[in-house]
């Protein structure tokens, strides 16, 4: 069954807040600041694995994308979108 998804701003305009309606970790926090260190979560590679991501962090029931400020929404989001859906879909 596909995972919905509902999109928010945050503060920083360079942040994205996908809320799930299941849970995008087990428990606790976690923060990718780097591909390196995203190697441990499928769903984090996958976002960086998309050009512009800067890091991923993950909680509860949402994940919050961040990019670089010389790369569109319009090109992050559909493939952020895309990652989540493959990886709890």
């Amino acid at each position: 069954m596909p995972v919905n998804i509902q999109v928010s701003t945050t503060p920083n305009e360079n942040a994205l807040k996908f809320t799930l309606d299941k849970p995008a970790i087990d428990s606790g926090h976690k923060t990718y600041p780097n591909a390196d260190a995203a190697a441990e979560s499928p769903v984090a590679a996958d976002l960086f694995g998309i050009e512009g991501v800067v890091s991923v962090f993950l909680m509860a029931d949402f994940i919050t994308v961040t990019k670089r400020p010389d790369v569109g929404w319009d090109v992050i989001q559909p493939a952020a979108e895309a990652a989540i859906q493959k990886a709890y879909g």
